[in-house]
C-alpha cells in the first residue's frame, strides 16, 4: 500500500501478511480523495476511520494535514500496526481496539467525516446500521459526511441523507451527508 498525496506522497507501507484486511485499492482511494479534496480542507477535519484495518485511509488523511483522526478496529494486530506506523511517521492517529458498533453507540464525539470500510461480506442490515447509528446519535457535525465502502452488488438505503454513489472497479463509495444548519 502507498500514500497517494500529502507530506508522505509515494511512501510505501508494508503491513504484516497475517492481518485480516482488504485494503482500499490505490485507484479507489485516489478517486475518493479527489472528491474529498473538492469538498473539504483536510487540515480542518475531525476524521473517524471505522474498520480501519491497516490504517490505509487514516494515513492518507494524516499525510494531507488532518490532525484529529480516530481509527477503530476490533483486531489487535491491526491496531498495533496502526499505532506503530503512526508513531514512526508522527501521525496524529488515535487507534482504538473496539467493535465498531460498540464504539458508535458509546462515543461522545462528533466528526466532520466518518469513513467505514467493513468486510464486503458483512450483512446488508449491518451496513445500513452504520448509517442509522451515525445519524440517530448525531455523530456527524453539520456539513459532515459518512462514506461507506462496499462492493458493487451491495445495495444500501438511499434515503434523505443519501448524496451519491461513486464506483471504482468493484468498489463503491456511498456518501451520506448531514446538511449544514440554517443560520438565523
Amino acid at each position: 500500500m502507498r500514500i497517494i498525496s500529502g507530506t508522505f506522497k509515494g511512501k510505501r507501507l508494508q503491513a504484516p501478511k497475517n492481518l485480516p484486511v482488504r485494503p482500499t485499492t490505490d485507484m479507489a482511494k485516489e478517486g475518493l480523495f479527489n472528491i474529498l479534496n473538492n469538498r473539504y480542507y483536510f487540515d480542518e477535519l475531525n476524521v473517524l476511520d471505522l474498520f480501519s484495518g491497516t490504517g490505509n485511509i487514516a494515513y492518507e488523511f494524516a499525510s494531507r494535514g488532518s490532525i484529529d483522526i480516530t481509527a477503530v478496529d476490533a483486531h489487535f494486530g491491526c491496531i498495533k500496526y496502526i499505532e506503530n506506523t503512526s508513531k514512526e511517521l508522527e501521525f496524529p492517529i488515535n487507534a482504538i481496539k473496539m467493535d465498531v458498533f460498540t464504539y458508535l453507540e458509546k462515543t461522545a464525539d462528533s466528526f466532520d467525516l466518518i469513513f467505514a470500510d467493513p468486510p464486503y461480506d458483512m450483512d446488508v442490515a449491518d451496513f445500513n446500521k452504520l448509517k442509522e447509528i451515525t445519524f440517530e446519535r448525531g455523530l456527524l457535525n453539520p456539513g459532515g459526511s459518512l462514506i461507506i465502502e462496499h462492493e458493487k452488488h451491495t445495495k444500501l438505503k438511499e434515503d434523505e441523507d443519501f448524496l451519491e454513489n461513486r464506483k471504482y472497479g468493484s468498489s463503491v463509495f456511498s456518501f451520506y451527508t448531514k446538511e449544514e444548519e440554517e443560520s438565523e
